[in-house]
This record gives C-alpha cells, sequence and structure tokens, in this order.
C-alpha cells in the first residue's frame, strides 16, 4: 500500500532594494540599461577600490524587518562568501552570515485551516551577483555587471510550509508588505523578487525532516507552484522505488515542466566566510529603530478598516483593493478626484480583475492612470454615455490610457436619450419582428427584452437602455 507523504517547505527570497544607487558604490541601480554601463572600480571588483556602505539600504533592512516582526541585530556585520563565478567578479559575495541584521520574525498568511504563522529565520544584506547573457549564435556567454552590487536583503524562512499554496500565500504577504514600504517594487518579471525553493518530503505523522533540494531563482508564482509540485512527486517517486534523495541544486525548467541538478549543496563552510575587513560593523540605535518605526506607512490592515469606515466599503471589497499597494494606490487617487468610492472599487474589481485574468496579468501591471478612471465615472454619472460604452471605453484606458472624454467626442459616443430618435428606431425594430410582438402579447415577457436588445443594436448601443425598455413596453401595449 502507497505511504502518505508530508511536504516541509521553506524559503529564501531574494528582494532587489529600490534604492537609486547600488550597496557599496555610487552606481545606478535603474533595471535595463545597455551592458555594463552603471559599473565603476568598485562593483566591477577591481584591486584597491574600497566599499562604502549605502545607508538607504539599512533603512529599508530595517524597515522590513520591523514590518515582519523580527528582532534586530544592533551591531551587525558583513562577511565574504567566498566563490568563483564568472558573474561574480571579486571572487566574493559581500553577506552577512554571523550577525544579520534582523532575525526571528515572522508573518501571518491565511490557509485553509485559518491563519497560520510562518517564521523567518533571518533577513540580511547583501550584494547582487552580475549576469550572464548566453548567446547560442557564437556559443558563449557574456558578463553583464550592471546588477553587480545592487542591493539585496535575502528573507530565509522557517520550513513552515507544507503546500505549494501556502508558499505562494507567504510571498504573496511579503511582497505586498515590502512594496507598501517603498523598499522594493518586487516585480517577478524583472527579477526584483526571486524565490529559491528548499523542498523535502517526509511520512505523514513523523517529526524528522528529510533530505532537501533547493530550486534556485524563480521568479513568477507560476513557476513556483509547478516547481513545488513537481520536485514533491520527483522525491516521492525516488522513496517508492526505495532509493534516497540526493541533497542538491536543482534548475527548474517551466517549459518542460521538470527539474535537473546543478550541483552538489554546499554547506556553510565550503564559502570560507570570514568578516569583510573593508567594512566597519553597523551599529544600530534605539532612536534610529525608532525613527525607521514611525516612518512606517499605513499597511494593509489598517487600510482595511480605513476603507470601510471612510468610504462604506464592504471588508471583501476592502481586502481585495489593499491587496495590492498599486492597486490601492489607484483606488484611492481616482476616488479623491471624483468622490465616488464605491463606484470605484466596482470598476476595479470587476472589470479591471476581469481583464487582468483575461490577458493573464499581475494586477501591478494596471498602468493607466487615475484620471481617465475618475473622468469614465463622471460620464456615466452624468448620463452622457451608458455603461455598454463605459465598458468598451474602459477596456482601452486598461489598455493604452485612453482620455476617454476625447473618446466621446470624437467618436459620437453621447447618449442619445432624444425621445423622437429612439421612438422611430423602437417602431422600425417592432415592425421587422412582429412574432415577438405577438409573442409578448401571449404573455412571454422576455420578447420586451429581445426588442430592447435590438433597438440598443440598431442605435449601436448609445441609447439609454431605460428610456428604450419604456419606449417598448408602451408601444408594445399600444399595438
Amino acid at each position: 500500500m502507497s505511504r502518505s507523504y508530508e511536504t516541509v517547505i521553506g524559503l529564501e527570497v531574494h528582494v532587489e532594494l529600490a534604492t537609486k544607487t547600488k550597496i557599496f558604490c555610487g552606481c545606478s541601480t535603474q533595471f535595463g540599461g545597455a551592458p555594463n554601463t552603471h559599473t565603476c572600480p568598485v562593483c566591477m571588483g577591481m584591486p584597491g577600490s574600497l566599499p562604502v556602505l549605502n545607508k538607504q539600504v539599512v533603512e529599508h533592512a530595517l524597515a522590513v524587518g520591523l514590518a515582519t516582526n523580527c528582532q534586530i541585530n544592533q551591531y551587525c556585520k558583513f562577511d565574504r562568501k567566498n566563490y568563483f563565478y564568472p558573474d561574480n567578479p571579486q571572487n566574493y559575495q559581500i553577506s552577512q552570515l554571523y550577525l544579520p541584521i534582523c532575525h526571528d520574525g515572522y508573518v501571518e498568511i491565511e490557509t485553509e485551516a485559518g491563519k497560520k504563522k510562518i517564521r523567518i529565520h533571518e533577513i540580511h544584506m547583501e550584494e547582487d551577483a552580475g549576469k550572464l547573457v548566453h548567446d547560442e549564435w557564437e556559443d558563449c556567454s557574456l558578463v553583464d555587471y550592471n546588477r553587480s552590487g545592487v542591493p539585496l536583503i535575502e528573507i530565509v524562512s522557517e520550513p513552515d510550509m507544507r503546500s505549494a499554496q501556502e508558499a505562494v500565500a507567504y510571498l504573496e504577504k511579503l511582497r505586498m508588505t515590502i512594496q507598501y514600504l517603498g523598499a522594493s517594487d518586487c516585480k517577478l518579471q524583472e527579477g526584483s523578487m526571486r524565490a529559491d525553493v528548499n523542498l523535502s518530503v517526509r511520512e505523514a505523522g513523523t517529526e524528522a525532516l528529510g533530505t532537501r533540494t533547493e530550486m534556485k531563482n524563480l521568479n513568477s508564482f507560476r513557476a513556483i507552484i509547478r516547481a513545488i509540485e513537481g520536485e514533491r512527486q520527483r522525491q516521492i517517486d525516488i522513496l517508492e522505488s526505495g532509493e534516497k534523495v540526493i541533497q542538491e541544486t536543482r534548475r527548474w525548467d517551466d517549459a518542460k515542466g521538470t527539474s535537473r541538478a546543478m550541483r552538489s549543496k554546499e554547506d556553510a563552510q565550503d564559502y570560507r566566510y570570514f568578516p569583510d575587513p573593508d567594512l566597519v560593523p553597523v551599529q544600530i540605535s534605539d532612536g534610529w529603530i525608532r525613527r525607521v518605526r514611525d516612518a512606517q506607512p499605513e499597511m494593509q490592515e489598517e487600510k482595511v478598516a480605513r476603507y470601510q469606515a471612510e468610504f462604506g466599503l464592504p471588508e471583501y471589497d476592502a481586502k481585495l483593493l489593499t491587496g495590492s499597494k498599486h492597486l490601492a494606490d489607484l483606488f484611492e487617487a481616482a476616488t479623491a478626484l471624483c468622490n465616488r468610492p464605491k463606484e470605484v472599487s466596482n470598476w476595479l474589481m470587476v472589470e479591471g480583475m476581469r481583464l487582468v485574468k483575461e490577458q493573464e496579468q499581475d494586477v501591478d501591471q494596471l498602468s493607466f492612470s487615475p484620471e481617465n478612471l475618475a473622468k469614465l465615472i463622471r460620464l456615466v454619472e452624468d448620463k452622457v454615455i451608458n455603461r455598454t460604452v463605459a465598458k468598451a471605453l474602459f477596456e482601452e484606458i486598461v489598455r493604452t490610457d485612453m482620455d476617454p472624454e476625447r473618446a466621446v467626442e470624437e467618436r459620437g459616443l453621447k447618449v442619445v436619450n432624444d425621445e423622437g430618435a429612439l421612438r422611430k428606431a423602437v417602431e422600425e425594430v417592432i415592425a421587422a419582428n412582429p412574432q415577438s410582438v405577438q409573442d409578448f402579447k401571449n404573455g412571454k415577457g422576455k420578447a420586451a427584452g429581445f426588442l430592447v436588445g435590438q433597438t440598443m443594436r440598431a442605435m449601436k448601443g448609445k441609447a439609454d437602455p431605460r428610456m428604450v425598455e419604456q419606449l417598448v413596453r408602451r408601444l408594445l401595449s399600444e399595438a
């Protein structure tokens, strides 16, 4: 009989911090520059160059640590993690092993069984490596050092997650928290948030941990779910066949839905960590911690309560809107312009979420201006356009950030509410559909709805639906 297994998951999450310059030099951190243009002797690892710590990196790390209920090491140090790889120009990475800036925190996630705490072992500051660009045409690899020295925090969880869904809920909570703080944009598609998955399986009911593997640099929630489920099944198949899981680092191929071994897993001693001699310890005063804590912005839980009290939104709506800082910002800005919070909420939650799902996008990719959403809402409220036209215009606003007022004028989309013109259109539709007229007289109420729809089509959606319905029923009763 097949045995039952439990999955044990821990995550190492790398987050690029939102600083204008790198962690130890003044080079730009802007994404997408020409290769090797955001570089200097420090981030290129030139002999004799000396690192100088960017204070903003410490501020962001502190803010994330406080928001995730961590203890702060008020005396912390940097260490050198030694390894050779082409994208690592110094042959070591400056990181924190012995005294990381934050430790022993947690975040709370929602699961099917209720709320669950996922413990955070530590958060440490470090520098990013460069990037290898593989040229298949020339059969070689090129190195771009623009990313070398970009500031990171690494958030290391305890092995507290038991499913892919819990792992994604934890990542979503981290991403939302960090975005609210303004510490990072956490754009997975640009690599500013990446996750390494440590996974093992064990027989259900046992306490001992199984042998874990690590899958590196997963940068989408979809890939993380598939990688976890694929690796879980691979390890179960190995154990069921009587073999042993090997501790190793694996690379997940999302296109193929499989992983492959990269290297045997290193332990800390393999990196020969030692304190960095070029960087003095960081001493964090009580006053500094207090200033960072006092500067924390309004977080999701506070926004949910305020949206219910100030705007009269249901709790469900408030939670959905605040689940993304970007969506919350859009909502608040559009509401400030048109003073119609429920309408703004409805457009974002219904039509906005529908389009995001259809286009397989992330909600943070909604890039239209709140001004144009506010204009659209006013056009509907003032009965300049009807909701059918408004829905079509909203799709264009989402796609191109079009000005709806200009579109209505240029395309002649204003509602036709001239009773004479509408009466003429209804009469023509009734004359063209005698069977529907007879069905209505025979008590089939849906026939009136069909005639309303035909009239709206004849008017190219620009009529006032209520006026059309009233005219249809009046003329049918007279027929």
